[in-house]
């Protein structure tokens, strides 16, 4: 069982930017619901001329609106993906380093805001339009660059956790060689 020292050491940080999102997610939904609803499309807020908006849209499939209608089935494979992220967290990812932490509280915060509300409302609410981009929300803000800073680290970043190598003593090693060497020369032949 591992020791309260070591359970905070691991979980704080990715527990902290979890709670953090879920909490600017939900708050964010609910505003946008309040302002931009009751009706998805009803009303949309020009931030940055056409190209950046805030506008209500409800979300019934994955990503970029794909496999509408499908939200059950998108909550059991969402709550699969994060046990599995926090499997692979506890057992194959350097769980010590601040960047597999912050990436894996960022997918896993993500993946739970749109999870919560596929639960709630039976679909994920979505606000935030960019360009041709399909319109998206926090949460999926947050799963794209968690996955993006888990990306970066494991393919860029040197191995930050690998054990140091054991100073080598060559003298002693010499000195061990020579014996063996010294000792065949010196046997019946």
């Amino acid at each position: 069982m591992p020791s309260l020292p070591m359970l905070k050491q691991r979980w704080l940080v990715p527990g902290l930017v979890v709670a953090l999102l879920l909490v600017l997610d939900q708050l964010s939904k609910r505003w946008v619901v309040q302002e931009l609803g009751p009706t998805p499309g009803n009303r949309q807020i020009f931030l940055v001329g056409d190209w950046f908006s805030l506008i209500y849209v409800q979300n019934t499939g994955i990503a970029f609106g794909f496999f509408k209608g499908m939200s059950t089935v998108f909550t059991v494979v969402a709550l699969l993906v994060a046990a599995g992220i926090i499997y692979a967290y506890l057992f194959y990812l350097p769980n010590r380093n601040r960047w597999v932490q912050v990436s894996t509280g960022l997918i896993l915060g993500g993946a739970l805001g749109n999870v919560i509300d596929r639960l709630l409302l039976q679909h994920v609410v979505d606000f935030i339009q960019v360009g041709w981009w399909p319109t998206f929300n926090l949460a999926d803000s947050g799963i794209s660059v968690g996955v993006v800073l888990l990306a970066f680290y494991l393919l860029l970043a040197p191995d930050l956790d690998a054990a140091p190598a054991p100073p080598r003593d060559d003298a002693l090693l010499n000195e061990l060689l020579s014996r063996e060497v010294g000792s065949r020369e010196s046997g019946p032949q």
